[in-house]
């Protein structure tokens, strides 16, 4: 399967009660994921806007950064990420992300269930 970018949902809003406007590139999504995983997206912050606090129960989330700079709080420690670095939230854990830098912070984000 083939899937062209034409074909890519995307979505513009708040996400988690963070600041600002956040787009989110549904690459692989639904029946496709066939119940393994609940999100396959690409994510672009803007400068200064972030993705507010939220926690994961029955899954994992990675991270995969592909450029820019930003702030991670994962489970309390506040740490600095760029291209290149993945983050890696377990189930029963929480983290909320951030753009600190002065281009967009963009990674690919995978939810996968427990």
């Amino acid at each position: 399967m083939i899937i062209r970018k034409s074909q890519i949902r995307v979505d513009e809003s708040n996400l988690k009660n963070g600041r600002g406007v956040v787009k989110r590139e549904f690459i692989v999504e639904g029946e496709n994921l066939r119940n393994k995983a609940k999100l396959f997206s690409k994510i672009t912050i803007p400068k200064g806007n972030s993705i507010g606090m939220h926690d994961h129960v029955d899954d994992f989330e990675i991270y995969y950064i592909l450029s820019g700079k930003g702030k991670v709080l994962d489970n309390g420690q506040e740490v600095e990420v760029s291209e290149g670095d993945a983050i890696y939230t377990a189930d029963g854990n929480k983290h909320c992300i951030e753009n600190i830098g002065e281009e967009d912070l963009v990674f690919i984000a995978t939810v996968i269930n427990e």
